[in-house]
């Protein structure tokens, strides 16, 4: 049971070589339109079809490989594939990390949208400024034709081009490249990181959602956001992440009530109490903050972080609430094509559009969509500027988040330590 990433990895880690088992199928979830391909002629499915399945083909055991998922919807997963005649199973981060022979610092996190990325792309200038070549490997998001995605590296704005990225890709790569840095993807992570060795001194892994790392880390630092108290232990498989941290940083602590920090590093003192503890905030910069006060404007926010990451607003709609703007537009009743049934499926979402486009296709429902809301101006919170994919009829604002500690303790004396103690 996968998503188009964790799924690939467990088989290509786990199950490809080993003679006691036959795998019969992926099911795919979470993800549109990534069912009905192949991988290593394996069929993918909708995991709607799970219960049919496992009754054609007398399926023994199904192995859940996605993320960000609550408890209680892990059990019903489970409920469904034990009903159905077949135990349900999960595999630990242990049976399927790889060994890097260079030194790998993982970012994990708890849940999608705790800000994994701000804090992979500080260690990221760190090195940088040290005059250390590192190589950023980024969680899987093989969306597109799975056999020209095996092994995927991104050294600039072209090669996005020719990879035919997703908007959710984007997200991810592109804050590096325009760093200067290289980031790897793609499907077969052995290959990956044998590329990723051979131009780097340091491997630094960016994780996707909540999942944990597909290396062995040398440091794990794993991000909590202080909005979703609690969120650390119920959520799988983040509370893996948590309690297995080297590095525990709660983000957000600047917007965030003062009752959920208590209520964080209380979690950190019962379930993780050997942990360092660094408290930061993420603070957001407007480009354009005059094209907001005073008028009728459309929050545009990352997309899997309010989806499957269930937060109800982000920067877009921070800033257009704290720039005064007059009215935030809820887009639900423009939404065109598939964003509508992103609304239907996340009934969470009221005043904020996700930046969901995972194809061609609704990439141009995302633009019909922001096109047709009757907005003064867009405001835009994901990483990417949207311009370079849409064509947007509205003037538009950027909001980045920049990765701040607020506490004694800071990444810089962390990674120093990792310097002396790896790179002598």
């Amino acid at each position: 049971m996968g998503a188009a990433g964790r799924d690939f990895h467990n088989f290509n880690t786990y199950f490809r070589k080993n003679p006691g088992y036959q795998i019969i199928a992926f099911t795919a979830a979470q993800i549109p339109d990534i069912a009905n391909r192949k991988y290593l002629g394996i069929p993918i499915y909708l995991e709607a079809r799970l219960p049919s399945l496992i009754k054609k083909y007398k399926i023994e055991e199904v192995f859940f490989a996605y993320s960000d998922i609550s408890y209680i919807e892990l059990m019903n997963k489970a409920a469904i594939v034990m009903a159905a005649g077949a135990s349900f199973c999960l595999l630990g981060p242990i049976s399927t990390m790889l060994k890097s022979k260079k030194p790998v610092i993982a970012v994990t996190a708890v849940r999608t949208g705790c800000g994994k990325s701000p804090v992979s792309q500080k260690i990221a200038d760190y090195f940088a400024k040290q005059g250390i070549k590192a190589a950023v490997v980024r969680h899987p998001m093989p969306y597109g034709n799975l056999k020209k995605q095996i092994c995927q590296r991104f050294a600039s704005m072209d090669d996005l081009v020719k990879g035919k990225c997703t908007i959710e890709e984007r997200e991810e790569y592109e804050p590096y490249i325009e760093k200067g840095l290289v980031v790897y993807a793609g499907v077969d992570y052995g290959i990956i990181l044998q590329k990723a060795e051979q131009e780097a001194s340091i491997i630094i892994w960016d994780g996707g959602n909540n999942d944990t790392s597909f290396f062995r880390p040398d440091l794990w630092i794993t991000v909590l956001d202080a909005h979703r108290p609690g969120h650390e232990i119920s959520y799988y498989p983040g509370e893996i992440n948590f309690r297995m941290a080297d590095i525990v940083i709660v983000n957000k602590v600047a917007t965030a009530p003062k009752k959920n920090l208590k209520i964080i590093l209380d979690n950190i003192r019962h379930f993780n109490p050997k942990a360092k503890v660094i408290l930061a905030k993420s603070r957001f910069v407007v480009d354009k903050p005059e094209l907001i006060k005073g008028k009728r404007v459309l929050a545009i926010e990352d997309g899997p972080t309010h989806t499957h990451g269930g937060m109800e607003y982000g920067a877009a709609y921070l800033a257009s609430k704290i720039y005064k703007a007059k009215k935030i537009i809820d887009p639900r009743t423009f939404a065109v094509g598939s964003l509508r049934q992103v609304f239907k499926n996340y009934s969470h979402l009221k005043n904020v559009l996700p930046a969901i486009g995972y194809g061609a296709k609704q990439i141009k429902e995302l633009e019909q969509t922001i096109n047709r809301t009757p907005a003064d101006s867009v405001i835009v919170g994901t990483p990417i500027d949207l311009s370079h994919l849409l064509k947007i009829n509205k003037p538009s604002v950027r909001v980045r988040y920049v990765f701040e500690e607020v506490g004694k303790l800071n990444l810089k004396t962390i990674l120093d330590e990792f310097v002396r103690k790896y790179l002598g």
